[in-house]
């Protein structure tokens, strides 16, 4: 598998630190679905508008989202790149897993008894 650009050490723990907050996962996904304003978003939420726009800070540093400006508004978008990156992320390291998993079943179907 080749992944497009390998993700640092630091990048990997922004992006997973910014997905741990149920919050943000739900405005990574509402923001991949459909761009918002954070002002549409801090509706959304039973928290203040200052709350909403740290979330989207944390996520926006992650690069799990960009704002562009619009007039008085700030507009938010999912960005699916570093989903993707992620993702492959997690794809090398389930690679790893059913690798050992094989390597087990291989172990498991060996004859027991001495020729």
């Amino acid at each position: 598998m080749v992944v497009e650009m390998e993700l640092s050490d630091s990048e990997v723990d922004r992006i997973f630190r910014a997905l741990a907050d149920s919050t943000r996962r739900d405005i990574v996904r509402r923001t991949l679905a459909e761009e918002a304003s954070v002002s549409d978003l801090a509706a959304a939420y039973d928290m203040s508008f200052a709350a909403v726009q740290k979330h989207v800070a944390v996520l926006e540093g992650a690069g799990l989202v960009t704002k562009r400006p619009h007039g008085r508004e700030r507009y938010v978008r999912g960005n699916p790149h570093t989903i993707r990156r992620a993702q492959q992320l997690l794809d090398a390291y389930e690679q790893i897993w059913r690798a050992r998993i094989g390597r087990l079943d291989d172990l498991l179907a060996e004859d027991p008894r001495p020729s």
